[in-house]
This record gives structure tokens, C-alpha cells and sequence, in this order.
């Protein structure tokens, strides 16, 4: 068995018990314990568990939450990437929910030719939106000043109001146990709740999103369909059988 193979299975076991044993994974995989420590240190040193008595435990960092302006200098190619994909599945007609964050701002320039509604919660991207002469619908809030965005319990109740085609959502993190994940609660339920609303969601993630973590839980990581360019062999690994992902490569 290769060694990522051997670390995926011990991931597996690790999301599913929360805490595992050297002495298990021994007779489970059937290697020698120098092997499972080797393996073990390897995977604590990537941040997936820490290393006990005996064994290890499912753990986890929190990530600081960054501005727009310090997100929107990062990974433009990637994003851009994903959004042009993304904007492939936008039909004529549509209702799309567009949610705040960098790489769904990318989305709206690629459908200016799409007859499409569009609601969204971020100041900013209602201005774009508008500009480019979309029919567009901005939910009422409260503005974080991080993300631009609009969130507040009767934005939520009013987004219950409304249905979309297609909604896209952005994330902080993604993690094969923890789901995607954001850094503010009321951003988090904003989120859900157009989710909740939409027929078809996809979730616009680059890859320095994943196996990362934030505060706030969106959904877990099996809703909807995460679109993000191309993963490691380790990360595509972790993530199947799991989650639906598509990979876009130039």
C-alpha cells in the first residue's frame, strides 16, 4: 500500500472515531509500528490530528478571516478559473443567487451577455451587478466590513421568500469532517439559508481553502457541488467519496 494510501485510510478512521490506536491501525493495515508513527507524525505536522499516548486525535486550527481587499489580491488566476466554469452553467432565464466573497464577484463580468436575475447579499456586488445592467435584487442587513456583505435575521426571513435556480455560495474552508465553513455566525446562516432556497448550489472554493476551518459551519461538506481547480493527489484523496467535486484545469 503507497503511503498515501496508507495516510487516507488512517484519515478515514480518524474522522470516523474522532480518536484512534497505534495498535489498531497495526493490525488494520498491516505494517509495523515505526510505519504508523512515521505516518502519524507526517500527518500532525499537515495539521490533521494530534499525537498521544498510544495513539492520536482528530484536531483542528481556526482561521483568521480575511478583508476583501486582502482577499482580492489572492489567486486571481484560480479564482478566475473557477468563476469562468462557473458561469458556464448560468442558462438564459435563470434566477441566480450570488452570494459575497472574491471568486463569485469574478462570476458576475463572464454571464453580461446572460439575460439572468440576480440576488445577492454584498453591497459591492449589487453595484457591479447593476452597472452591467442585471435586474438585481440586494438582501437588507447589516454590512460587515470584511466582506461587504449584508447579514441580519430579516435578511434571512427575506431570503426565505425568494427561490433561485442557481445559487453560489462562497467559503472560508472546506474540511472532509467540519464541512465548508465561514467566519461569522450570521454570515454562516446566510449562506444556509440561500442554500435551502436554491435547486442547483455550488459552492466556489480554490484549493488553499481546503482542509481549512473558520468558526461557523455553512452545511457539511456532501451539499450541493464544490467547484475548485485543480487538488493534490493527498487532497483528492481525502475528499473522495465524501463530497461532489469539480476540478477545473486550464
Amino acid at each position: 500500500m503507497l503511503t498515501e494510501e496508507r495516510q487516507a485510510k488512517i484519515l478515514d478512521e480518524l474522522k470516523a472515531k474522532k480518536v484512534i490506536k497505534v495498535r489498531e491501525l497495526i493490525e488494520e493495515l498491516g505494517v509495523s509500528e515505526s510505519t504508523i508513527r512515521r505516518d502519524l507524525q507526517e500527518l500532525e505536522a499537515e495539521g490533521w490530528l494530534v499525537r498521544i499516548h498510544g495513539g492520536a486525535k482528530l484536531t483542528f486550527r481556526l482561521e483568521p478571516e480575511l478583508t476583501m481587499k486582502e482577499k482580492s489580491s489572492r489567486n486571481v488566476q484560480k479564482k478566475q478559473e473557477i468563476a469562468q466554469y462557473a458561469a458556464s452553467l448560468i442558462k438564459e432565464g435563470d434566477v441566480v443567487y450570488i452570494d459575497a466573497g472574491t471568486t463569485t464577484l469574478e462570476l458576475l463580468s463572464l454571464i453580461k451577455e446572460k439575460n439572468v436575475s440576480i440576488v445577492t447579499n454584498s453591497v459591492h456586488h449589487a453595484c457591479v451587478s447593476t452597472d452591467l445592467g442585471f435586474d438585481t435584487i440586494i438582501i437588507g442587513g447589516n454590512i460587515r466590513k470584511n466582506t461587504t456583505a449584508s447579514v441580519s435575521q430579516f435578511g434571512g426571513e427575506q431570503l426565505k421568500r425568494y427561490f433561485f435556480d442557481k445559487a453560489f455560495i462562497g467559503a472560508n474552508g472546506v474540511h472532509p469532517v467540519y464541512g465548508l465553513t465561514t467566519a461569522d455566525p450570521e454570515e454562516a446562516m446566510m449562506k444556509r439559508t440561500a442554500v435551502h432556497q436554491a435547486q442547483q448550489v455550488y459552492f466556489l472554493v480554490d484549493d488553499t481553502k481546503f482542509d481549512k476551518l473558520n468558526f461557523s459551519q455553512i452545511e457539511s461538506i456532501d451539499t450541493g457541488i464544490i467547484i475548485t481547480n485543480q487538488l493534490t493527489k493527498k487532497q483528492r484523496s481525502q475528499y473522495q467519496g465524501v463530497a461532489t467535486i469539480k476540478e477545473v484545469t486550464k
